[in-house]
């Protein structure tokens, strides 16, 4: 088995639990909009929809098809008009709001500090490469007490760049110091995390937590954070 020296983790979906923490953070502000008057419909219903909308403007981010600002507050925008509400100052304010809210949520994977625990005390180099934006990733990792783990940070505003690039990876081994050969990626997304080790010539862990789509694309597959251990 490679030796790794350096651990690359995702964030997002991978040790922060987005999705929990995103239907926290909006079902706070359905609530305080009055969206289910404005809207009239159900929190579940917005959700849902707002799901859809920002999947599909994060992957046309990532492609490089629109800028961080437009998938900020388009995500809102497209909801609302699915209820057939178009308010442009009303989609600002809620992508504002929520950006400062979503943050501040504190919901990690189960045994997430427990395995980052033991992979600081078998002495590996944990860091995080990350899609998202820079000031909300870095108060995600404060918020969630993840910050003591960490010794970098690599956003795509940060580096210039968005996984699956190599471009991403080639800065995150300069910052950290390190190369491919001595170190390996952990994440959900086969697009993103799994296919941009793939690229920059790293070994990688696909965490499959909703046991859904496999790939022979990784060089491991786990389905919760606990197996790390029998693997690193």
């Amino acid at each position: 088995m490679p030796k790794y020296k350096h651990l690359f983790f995702d964030l997002d979906h991978t040790l922060w639990d987005f999705n929990k923490n995103a239907a926290s953070s909006l079902s706070h502000l359905f609530i305080q909009f009055n969206l289910d008057s404005v809207l009239g419909v159900s929190f579940d219903a917005f959700f849902q929809q707002y799901s859809i909308h920002n999947n599909l403007l994060w992957a046309r981010y990532q492609n490089g098809y629109i800028s961080a600002q437009e998938l900020k507050w388009k995500r809102m925008w497209r909801t609302l008009l699915d209820f057939k509400i178009a308010d442009e100052v009303l989609a600002h304010k809620l992508s504002d709001e929520y950006l400062a809210l979503l943050p501040t949520r504190t919901l990690l994977f189960p045994n997430t500090i427990e395995v980052l625990e033991y992979l600081k005390q078998k002495k590996y180099q944990i860091h995080l490469i990350t899609n998202g934006f820079e000031n909300t990733q870095r108060t995600k990792i404060n918020s969630s007490g993840l910050a003591p783990y960490l010794s970098h940070v690599i956003t795509s505003e940060r580096s210039n760049s968005l996984k699956p690039k190599i471009e991403i990876f080639e800065f995150a081994f300069k910052m950290a110091g390190t190369n491919a050969g001595e170190s390996i990626m952990i994440g959900d997304n086969l697009d993103a995390d799994i296919a941009g080790a793939q690229n920059a010539g790293m070994d990688s862990i696909y965490v499959n937590h909703e046991g859904g789509e496999s790939s022979d694309l990784p060089t491991y597959t786990i389905h919760h954070l606990k197996q790390l251990e029998e693997i690193l």
